[in-house]
């Protein structure tokens, strides 16, 4: 492999990874959607588009495998190439995520039991936590991603809230247990997700300066 072949691979890498991230954004805000509409059809699209997020990981698994094999990567590069993986790992997470919350649509028999406002809001937060922190690898920006995980702290905060609520509403009426239990596992696949913004966050600061920090 030529050195000019090279920085070719790394620069499609990174494009997969970014293409990836895109998918998985897609899939959080349509599994939400899903899920305030009760589209089921909707939510087996997602469902349904989990396989290419999966193929972009297996894609840039085998890249890094041949890139460490094939060359000798710099530190930097080096650095680049494994927290692209790791980046993967936590994308195809959130994508992970997303399924479970369009299945848990699928599932919902009936209304809510709640005006679903919060919880999508509390979405877009984790949502948009990604799409900044993708804007971070892409412009190798440190800075942007440790100001985007110190936004999980209002995910956090919104999580203790709506489940307070929730457990307090199913305390007075046992009949809705069912359908609020749904929506206190998507609180937590929410929560989750943007755990795994952090984590890329956090890759993306080492891809930049060289050290790890602990932002989540």
């Amino acid at each position: 492999m030529t050195r000019t072949r090279y920085h070719e691979t790394l620069d499609i890498l990174k494009n997969d990874v970014k293409e990836m991230g895109k998918l998985a954004h897609e899939a959080i805000d349509n599994s939400i959607k899903s899920l305030k509409e009760l589209d089921k059809g909707l939510a087996q699209d997602v469902i349904d588009g989990d396989q290419p997020i999966d193929d972009y990981e297996m894609k840039i698994e085998r890249s890094i495998s041949q890139i460490i094999a094939l060359q000798s990567p710099t530190a930097g590069d080096m650095r680049f190439v494994t927290s692209c993986l790791k980046i993967a790992i936590d994308i195809e997470r959130m994508s992970d995520l997303a399924v479970n919350i369009a299945e848990i649509t699928k599932e919902i028999e009936g209304e809510h039991v709640k005006p679903l406002v919060d919880i999508p809001k509390m979405a877009e937060m984790a949502n948009n936590m990604l799409e900044d922190a993708m804007t971070a690898f892409e412009n190798n920006d440190a800075k942007l991603a440790e100001d985007t995980a110190k936004r999980d702290d209002e995910i956090d905060k919104s999580f203790y809230a709506i489940e307070k609520e929730l457990i307090e509403m199913m305390i007075e009426d046992d009949s809705i247990i069912t359908n609020a239990s749904h929506l206190l596992f998507v609180l937590r696949y929410i929560e989750r997700i943007g755990d795994h913004a952090c984590n890329i966050c956090e890759s993306i600061v080492y891809i930049a300066e060289g050290q790890r920090k602990d932002l989540n």
